[in-house]
């Protein structure tokens, strides 16, 4: 195994190595699907990410996964608003084509968590979605989620200042969880992760496993990243997914790392560390899910909608 995939798992994983005979066994068995959890440092340069993300993608075919989740900015990641714009493409555009020929050719699900789609009237406003993409085996989309929080931050202290909003256009709508060989995955993207609301509506609308594809900044992921990964797991007791970008994009921008896999109980379950690309599979034991609900019913408790509006006190 090569220095681009070391990663740091959590004793729980059934991790698969470059052991022949533990991935014939598991390929004839009907033990639970592995999904595989990217980290990739993205830059300006969209040919150079496609080889490093392709090669984590045929390294998780290889390894036995089904389904292989890539980070926000998966496509690249821009020094200036400028050249974030220019590179931008539409979902028919030759980046989409690459990733679906890839999947097709593999035979496996992708999770593109954070694709720069120009808007749908792009020629007068020259504004984008951050759209996480889903495709299956056949290479076909299946879904699309445009990221509807924007990360509009100023933390001086933190040295961290980003407007997404000045280029992006936040998404109209949560989109329905979407059917995949390893459950039912709920979509949201990065910013996304700070808002219980949306894991919640996904929950209650099937989800299994959520997945939040990211580029935190190394300031507000060293502080929040894995607490909000594990709460959201927690709350919803679902499987949560995390891929990251890490290491410096260029001269005006890093990412924190630590693509995490979280399991339904909140454990982490495994862990892409903070220094270099790589990919880390996890086995999606449905059971996990089925046996922490039925243990710990948390929805049956939630009180109906109206309950929790806040009222004024009687006299």
């Amino acid at each position: 195994m090569g220095p681009m995939s070391r990663c740091i798992l959590r004793s729980s994983v059934k991790y698969l190595a470059s052991l022949p005979t533990l991935l014939q066994n598991r390929m004839s068995s009907s033990r639970a699907p592995l999904a595989a959890v990217c980290q990739v440092t993205s830059t300006p340069d969209k040919e150079a990410n496609f080889s490093v993300c392709e090669q984590l993608v045929q390294e998780a075919k290889e390894r036995g996964a089904c389904m292989v989740f890539l980070p926000e900015g998966f496509d690249y990641i821009g020094s200036s608003r400028e050249e974030t714009l220019s590179l931008s493409e539409t979902l028919g555009g030759d980046t989409i084509s690459k990733y679906a020929q890839l999947a097709r050719k593999l035979e496996l699900w992708l999770s593109l968590g954070g694709f720069h789609e120009r808007g749908h009237d792009w020629e007068n406003d020259r504004r984008i979605y951050n759209s996480h993409v889903i495709i299956n085996n056949e290479g076909d989309i299946t879904s699309v989620y445009r990221k509807s929080h924007l990360f509009d931050v100023e933390l001086p202290e933190k040295g961290v200042s980003l407007k997404e909003s000045a280029f992006t256009i936040p998404g109209p709508a949560l989109v329905s969880p979407v059917q995949t060989p390893i459950g039912k995955v709920g979509l949201g993207i990065c910013y996304d992760l700070r808002f219980p609301e949306l894991s919640l509506a996904l929950q209650r609308h099937g989800a299994e496993i959520l997945t939040y594809p990211s580029a935190f900044t190394v300031a507000t992921g060293a502080a929040h990243w894995e607490v909000l990964l594990r709460a959201r797991a927690i709350e919803t007791q679902c499987f949560v997914f995390a891929a990251a970008q890490v290491g410096r994009h260029h001269e005006k921008r890093a990412s924190y790392g630590h693509a995490l896999a979280v399991d339904p109980w909140g454990e982490v379950v495994g862990d892409c560390g903070g220094e270099q690309p790589g990919v880390v599979l996890v086995e999606v034991d449905m059971d996990r899910v089925v046996r922490t609900r039925r243990n710990m019913p948390v929805q049956q408790h939630r009180r109906d909608e109206a309950f929790y509006c806040v009222k004024a006190n009687p006299k």
